[in-house]
């Protein structure tokens, strides 16, 4: 019985058939929710269907979904990093004052353009490297360490721009959503182009199955020989500079940098990896599933403000997503009491 359930290319018990459509199934749950906001939004306003208005949902979506993949990757170790939203504000905010002038609040250095943009994936890079040492090397609580780092990231940010919005010269920052192939901005092809990639290594690849060996039991996967310590710090790094990326996603769908950028977005982050399926416990979840939360949490989004719902009144709906999604996913588990 053992032989017909292992699949000789992974070593672990391989699910059958049934379970494998209901996961299937599961994935792809939210895509009804989502047919239903664009049909409430259709009959709201004339234009929320537009080519325009699905291309500003795509483009606003890709930002957020960078984000939304380097937790989801993070979530699936057994760990999370609050730190994201600041990296995304920070490092596409480092890279730009090296590239722009004094008087456009600069550091002065006038580096290339493609330099700069190398400085904001290493500033990532380097963020996700320090949380993983602090939490994997030193077992420091990864709450309290990702929460400092985004106190950090924040206000060294707000000092280094000195409270200021770039906007002056920022033209290789913006390229990657004001470039456009076949009607949608490279943002949005970057963004799946990455969730292609990594749903796919998460599927067939050795170090993704591993991801999720981790987050159901760390001990477990260090006994089988997975290099568990290795493997989550560097999921920390890939977190932070697909949160770098995200930045730069950002600032040219915005048009500008601000002293501000990804502030509270860690909380859209949270709630579009959940209502995806991804486990805050660790081990549970797919990239299919987060990538339809944003989708349908952008859409939520534009909905409510087509509905000129008060844009104070967004977390809050945030935040009720998020224990509906706990709520749910508990039940379904079968985790209830």
């Amino acid at each position: 019985m053992t032989e017909l359930m292992t699949d000789p290319k992974t070593s672990t018990f391989a699910a059958p058939p049934r379970r494998r459509k209901f996961r299937w199934l599961r994935e792809l749950a939210l895509v009804p929710a989502l047919v239903v906001v664009l049909i409430i939004g259709g009959l709201i306003s004339d234009t929320f269907l537009t080519f325009g208005s699905i291309v500003g949902i795509l483009s606003a979506s890709a930002a957020l979904s960078m984000v939304v993949l380097g937790e989801s990757l993070v979530l699936l170790t057994g760990k999370f990093d609050l730190s994201l939203e600041s990296t995304m504000g920070m490092a596409p905010a480092l890279g730009a004052m090296l590239v722009i002038p004094v008087a456009s609040s600069g550091f002065g250095t006038e580096i290339p353009g493609f330099a700069g943009i190398l400085a904001v994936l290493v500033a990532g890079a380097a963020v996700g490297f320090v949380n993983g040492f602090l939490i994997v090397k030193l077992k420091l609580n990864a709450f309290i360490v990702t929460l400092a780092m985004l106190t950090v990231l924040r206000g060294t940010q707000i000092g280094s721009t000195q409270g200021k919005t770039l906007f002056d010269q920022l033209d290789v920052f913006t390229a990657l959503a004001t470039t456009t192939f076949i009607g949608l901005p490279m943002s949005v092809w970057l963004a799946a182009a990455l969730f292609t990639v990594f749903g796919l290594g998460l599927r067939y690849h050795r170090i993704g199955r591993s991801l999720y060996a981790i987050g159901g039991n760390r001990e477990a996967a260090r006994a089988a020989g997975i290099r568990v310590d290795r493997i989550s710090w560097g999921v920390f790094v890939v977190a932070g500079v697909l949160a770098a990326l995200g930045g730069l996603a950002y600032t040219g769908y915005v048009g500008a940098l601000g002293a501000d950028q990804g502030d509270g977005l860690i909380l859209q982050v949270f709630a579009a990896a959940v209502i995806g399926g991804v486990s805050l416990d660790g081990g549970k979840g797919t990239l299919v599933g987060a990538l339809t939360g944003v989708l349908l949490l952008q859409t939520v989004t534009n909905l409510l403000q087509v509905a000129q719902v008060p844009p104070e009144w967004l977390k809050a709906i945030y935040g009720v997503i998020i224990l509906v999604a706990l709520i749910i996913s508990r039940y379904a588990s079968g985790k209830a009491q």
